[in-house]
């Protein structure tokens, strides 16, 4: 039945809203995952091959074959997948590249890893030194390959140049950086196994392998040429990646190249068909799933772990592992950063300086423990460490300053507290040293147990001037108060004694105590000597005896005991002298009314 093209626009739109992605009905073909940018620098992401692989939900792997332009990729790749040329990634016999970015086949290989079912994809890359490219391009291809592939395989026709070496450069930077952690530890990812791929028909009577390491024995370099001194550099650390690294020799399949899609297996030379099936049963054997920090990544991870190198290598002018490191221990710093606000959000404020230091380390600590154990690479992720703790100082320089805040918000309240208590000491109804002394004490005690933090040394020395200046005016006006209030006092009982309670002892008392403070200390006494006369001690001590003691502060009882005095005076005034009549123990005043019941005589 056929379907208009109205028809059909509308099942490819409601296949994609359904889906929320594309609708690719064709698994068995090629599709790029990368692209070039239009200035043919940059990388980008191109979703269609992403969707292939986002829906695979088993463990990946990739194997990637890299190379120079025209070198036979694509048709190794298709021999690997055991596909016609028509059928597979397309190959080109023109001068141009066939390949731009890299493409993926839309079909995986399952394999049986190691017990683990594991989807192998194979990639196809763009060429080096192709016409119209710059080298930062070529960078980036090989970079990108080199760190989302499970096997790197290095496609060289013939033999080995030391520019093929030089273009190591990343490859080997990128495995010192991730490779050969402590074995036993989740690695942050682990770099491909490098495979050396020679295409060539004679070795010369040597092996592949010793042609590999007499390609990696250092040049010698006399004259200190910097670009040999670099590729050296990189042959030694080659070398040092031996177990990392493996080669293998492949003879060209037949002499007309230009003809090799047309031909069959049983066309093509025989030892070609054999070693080619060999270096599948290699592949087969070294390849593992892609590891991140110990988790196999399923098709969306892999899709998310592309787009983080992806980010990272388009960063800057040139590729660089330092920029990879960042990209990937950018979520890691993140959230140890967030374990330490964490720690620290947990403090209670105000704290003493040394408190908040040594928890400040302790989270550090622990933030920088959580990083090492979690971060990507070895020596650049020592400038992801600097960055860490860098951002642990910015926060911990808030932490100071709220910690300060608080701190001088407390001993603030405290010292208004004391500053209010000393004001009410100042104006007691009746004046008490040992009443000021006890709330000098207890305001002291109490600022120097709850005042807390870096505000405490400043406060303390304001509290001391206060508490000084209070305790100065205190005493000043005590011993003034106090002799002003004798004087009252004894004005008060020569009343009491005259007219109210009607005791001439009292009476006389009182005026004797009244002539003694007011004539015989301002004839005999100056002010000052007063105050240090054992005389005035001893009236100071009896008063404080009276006045206040921790059991009764008569002070705060003055006017409750006055009106309970007063009415007891008044009673017995009116119904004590009636009841009990007019003898008493002290000698009353006589009442001149009653007059004598004598008779007078004669």
């Amino acid at each position: 039945m056929a379907i208009s093209f109205p028809g059909l626009v509308f099942w490819v739109l409601l296949c994609f809203f359904a889906s929320g992605s594309l609708c690719i009905e064709n698994f068995h073909q090629a599709f790029p995952i990368v692209e070039p940018d239009p200035g043919h620098t940059k990388l980008r992401l191109a979703r269609e091959g992403l969707e292939i692989i986002s829906r695979i939900t088993t463990p990946i792997a990739s194997v990637a074959v890299i190379g120079p332009y025209r070198s036979g990729k694509s048709f190794l790749l298709n021999q690997l997948l055991s596909l016609s040329c028509d059928e597979g990634f397309g190959v080109g016999h023109m001068r141009d590249t066939k390949t731009k970015g890299i493409w993926v086949w839309g079909s995986p290989v399952e394999l049986d890893i190691d017990g683990t079912k594991t989807s192998v994809f194979y990639l196809d890359t763009e060429g080096f030194e192709s016409i119209g490219k710059s080298n930062v391009y070529d960078d980036r291809i090989f970079a990108l390959a080199t760190v989302m592939s499970s096997v790197l395989i290095y496609n060289l026709p013939e033999t080995i140049r030391e520019a093929d070496i030089s273009r190591l450069s990343f490859a080997v930077e990128l495995a010192e950086e991730f490779y050969g952690r402590v074995k036993g530890q989740d690695v942050a990812f682990e770099p491909a196994k490098l495979l050396w791929l020679i295409q060539r028909d004679f070795l010369q009577g040597k092996s592949v392998q010793e042609m590999v390491h007499e390609a990696l024995r250092q040049v010698p370099n006399d004259n200190g040429d910097r670009n040999i001194n670099q590729v050296n550099q990189i042959r030694d650390s080659l070398a040092i990646m031996g177990d990392n690294s493996t080669a293998f020799s492949l003879p060209q399949p037949h002499l007309m190249r230009t003809k090799l899609c047309d031909m069959k297996d049983d066309e093509l030379d025989p030892s070609y068909v054999e070693r080619r099936e060999q270096l599948k049963d290699l592949v087969a054997r070294v390849i593992r799933p892609k590891i991140v920090q110990g988790k196999f990544l399923n098709g969306k991870e892999f899709v998310a772990f592309l787009e983080q190198i992806l980010e990272a290598l388009n960063k800057g002018e040139i590729p660089s592992t330092g920029s990879l490191v960042e990209v990937f221990n950018k979520g890691i710093l993140e959230r140890c950063l967030k374990l330490y606000n964490e720690r620290m959000a947990k403090l209670v404020f105000p704290l003493p300086e040394q408190s908040l230091q040594d928890a400040h380390e302790r989270s550090r600590k622990e933030a920088m423990k959580s990083f090492d154990e979690q971060h990507f690479g070895r020596h650049h992720a020592k400038k992801s460490v600097l960055q860490l703790d860098e951002n642990i100082q910015e926060v911990y320089k808030n932490v100071i300053m709220a910690n300060e805040f608080q701190s001088s918000k407390l001993c603030e309240a405290l010292y208004i507290g004391c500053e209010d208590k000393m004001d009410q000491l100042q104006v007691l109804r009746l004046p008490s040293m040992a009443k000021f002394n006890a709330g000098f004490l207890q305001c002291n005690q109490s600022f120097e147990r709850e005042c807390v933090g870096p505000s405490k040394a400043n406060y303390e020395q304001r509290m001391m001037k206060m508490l000084g200046k209070s305790r100065s005016l205190f005493i000043k006006e005590y011993n003034h108060r106090l002799f002003n209030w004798l004087v009252v006092f004894s004005l008060v009982m020569v009343v009491v004694g005259r007219f109210i309670i009607k005791f001439i002892l009292i009476e006389m008392g009182a005026w004797i105590m009244f002539i003694f403070l007011e004539t015989y200390t301002r004839l005999f006494w100056t002010a000052e000597s007063l105050y240090y006369n054992p005389v005035w001690h001893f009236i100071v001590a009896t008063w404080e005896t009276l006045v206040y003691s921790p059991i009764l502060d008569v002070d705060r009882w003055a006017i409750p005991i006055g009106i309970m005095v007063a009415i007891f005076i008044l009673y017995w005034r009116c119904y004590g002298r009636r009841n009990h009549g007019s003898r008493g123990i002290l000698p009353l005043y006589n009442n001149p009314k009653g007059g004598s019941n004598r008779h007078r005589s004669d």
